[in-house]
């Protein structure tokens, strides 16, 4: 408990840095026994005073954590170290046991740099959002801490500020940076919502609408209609589940747990017989101590202990600094693994919502004057479908509204029916053209086929009991898909496949757009889990790609599940093993190759330390070299693993 407050202690007086302060005098004072033995002629006890002080400071946190395991009978590296460096003082080699310490601090000293590094780009999320809201209470502006807001409360945020809370706008235009939240680097246009009546949950609101705590307004205020407390935002929510995130053990670091389990004590009990070894052979007692002891600074697996860790924390850290958040070393490790991927169609490949495709005007119906009337009488429905036209004919052709169209009525599984100009309007399908009793000849049929096999959804458009036009809609591929796709080939996915509940002849539309080979369509949500049963049982590993809500069995069933555009949807950032902030599919090559990159690093990693001891085991218990060249050697490769792994914070994809 004394050694635990001392240690507190000297956390406040020299700051976070104080282990890594620690390590450099006791090189300092190495350096100083060194150059005063060897280079001047002083006395013995100056040398020695340095020594004794650099073990010191070089032995300090390592002496307080092997005795914080030791009474529950627990014995570690640090524990061979103190043994190793205490067993070096007696047989009088106090400059290598000086170094022994000085490299082996220094390693725990950038491990833990490096795991604070890590953790810091997580974290300092937390430190965008503002600690203050200003809302608007009875006419009055009134700034508030931000764990005060309820929801619904109305935020106003002036430009290039800070954004206090998740929610929608509902009064302004602005375009706002979510690099914090989503990686993007370019700011993303947001305007209001039209109505603010019966919303849905915000993962469901139009992305346009919505806006995130810790994101940053452009050059317009905007007023927020507060959709989440402060502990419940997707930033909150980030730093929390990347906290998680550490306790979440990666295969490897399981397995070099298990080992060390077993290889702690079998070194301490070798070392310990080695001791007696001049009963057997040729040798002074104080020459098997020295062999000893020279073993066990050989033996000692530490930099085996921080080969994993230090990379898994590094590569999740790096991921997260581009909108990517990998929930643990597993995940890491497992996507490094893939070559088979499923991707929801919905969404996922596509933008996910209907575009206008196809307006083709017939008879004596001009392709604009069939334009505006389509969109004057589909701007009066409230379906999603009908909005998205009459949006995009009114872009597309510039139209003017002369409000020519009244009294609207919706039939059910058919379409709808409208007044123009004095005439009536019927847009739907051919079941509404026969039951209004209007021909759909032959000709019109053909036209429709062939749109139909292409993957669009058509309707026709009759004025006056004649059919004037076709319209037809698609949910379009996304513009970065294709070469998405393309480049996941060349960085070694070898199979693609397409699951979606569409029909099959939009599935394969899709599919031969963006050059994905395979597409199954008509899938029910526990079809899609057979289909993922199907690929694990040929390719053993697979992941799925989705937005994890609609795929969230599949997701579940798969290897690696990843969510696209998991800003602002709990469900995604919980179900997923991997969460892509925004919707930018490009970003899965980068999670990828990060992951095969930090697999790569891990397997260095674990060679460098576990070859170290191989070579100085053998050399050492023959005792072919000394307890110097041991340390270096050892210890050195401690630091060159913890620089290893460091460089995943500098990754970029190629």
């Amino acid at each position: 408990m004394v050694k635990k407050e001392q240690a507190t202690h000297v956390h406040q007086i020299l700051g976070k840095r104080t282990e890594l302060y620690f390590s450099i005098l006791c090189g300092v004072l190495l350096l100083i026994g060194f150059l005063s033995a060897k280079l001047f002629d002083t006395a013995g006890w100056i040398p020695l005073t340095s020594y004794i002080m650099s073990y010191c400071f070089g032995g300090f946190f390592i002496t307080i954590e092997a005795s914080k395991k030791i009474p529950k009978g627990e014995f570690d590296i640090d524990f061979l170290m103190i043994a190793a460096a205490a067993g070096a003082a007696y047989i009088g080699s106090w400059a290598e046991g000086a170094l022994l310490l000085f490299l082996f601090s220094l390693g725990r000293a950038l491990e833990h740099y490096a795991m604070n590094k890590a953790k810091k780009s997580i974290k300092a999320l937390g430190n965008l959002s503002p600690k203050t809201a200003l809302v608007k209470r009875n006419g009055n502006l009134e700034a508030i801490p931000i764990e005060d807001l309820k929801i619904n409360d109305i935020i106003v945020v002036k430009s290039n500020t800070k954004i206090a809370a998740d929610g929608v706008i509902v009064s302004g235009i602005s375009s706002v940076n979510q690099a914090p939240i989503t990686g993007e680097s370019i700011p993303i246009d947001k305007t209001y919502i039209q109505s603010t009546d019966n919303l849905p949950d915000i993962e469901h609101i139009d992305k346009i609408h919505v806006v995130f705590a810790g994101t940053i307004n452009g050059d317009n205020s905007l007023e927020v209609q507060v959709l989440k407390l402060s502990e419940d935002s997707t930033v909150s929510r980030l730093i929390k589940m990347v906290s998680e995130v550490e306790a979440q053990k990666s295969p490897t670091q399981r397995l070099t747990k298990k080992f060390e389990k077993w290889y702690v004590p079998i070194v301490i009990i070798v070392v310990f017989l080695l001791c007696f070894a001049f009963l057997i052979v040729d040798e002074s007692f104080e020459a098997s101590i020295y062999r000893a002891i020279t073993v066990l600074v050989a033996a000692s697996p530490c930099a085996l202990a921080i080969s994993t860790p230090s990379a898994v924390l590094s590569g999740i850290a790096r991921a997260a600094q581009k909108g990517v958040l990998i929930k643990g070393g597993k995940a890491l490790e497992d996507l490094g693994e893939i070559t088979t991927i499923a991707f929801d169609k919905t969404g996922t490949l596509t933008e996910g919502k209907p575009k206008l495709t196809n307006l083709i005007s017939l008879r004596y119906f001009d392709e604009e004057a069939l334009a505006k009337l389509v969109s004057e009488v589909e701007s009066l429905s409230n379906h999603p479908l009908a909005k998205a036209i009459a949006n995009d004919l009114k872009i597309k052709y510039s139209i003017k509204f002369q409000n020519k169209a009244s009294n609207i009525s919706a039939l059910q599984g058919k379409g709808i029916q409208a007044d123009y100009d004095g005439g009536k309007v019927c847009i739907g399908n051919v079941k509404l053209m026969e039951d209004s009793g209007i021909e759909v000849d032959e000709i019109i049929h053909s036209k429709m086929d062939r749109l139909l096999q292409d993957g669009h959804t058509v309707m026709l458009v009759a004025f006056k009991n004649e059919i004037i036009g076709l319209i037809s809609v698609m949910d379009v591929p996304r513009k970065t898909a294709a070469s998405t796709l393309e480049r996941l080939k060349q960085i070694g996915i070898k199979h693609m496949i397409m699951l979606t509940g569409d029909h099959q002849n939009v599935g394969n539309a899709i599919a031969k757009q963006i050059g994905l080979k395979e597409a199954k369509g008509n899938l029910l949500p526990e079809d899609k889990v057979i289909a993922i049963k199907e690929l694990i049982k040929r390719d053993k590993k697979i992941a799925m790609v989705g937005d994890g809500v609609n795929d969230a069995p599949a997701m579940a069933l798969s290897t690696v599940s990843v969510a696209m555009g998991a800003a602002g949807s709990d469900v995604a950032l919980e179900t997923a093993d991997v969460a892509l902030m925004s919707d930018k599919i490009e970003n899965l090559t980068f999670v990828i190759g990060l992951s095969r990159n930090s697999k790569r690093i891990i397997k260095q990693n674990i060679f460098i330390s576990l070859g170290v001891v191989v070579l100085l085991v053998p050399v050492t218990i023959l005792g072919l070299t000394n307890i110097g060249i041991a340390v270096a050697f050892h210890e050195g490769s401690t630091i060159v693993v913890v620089l290893n792994a460091l460089r995943l914070l500098r990754f970029k994809m190629n």
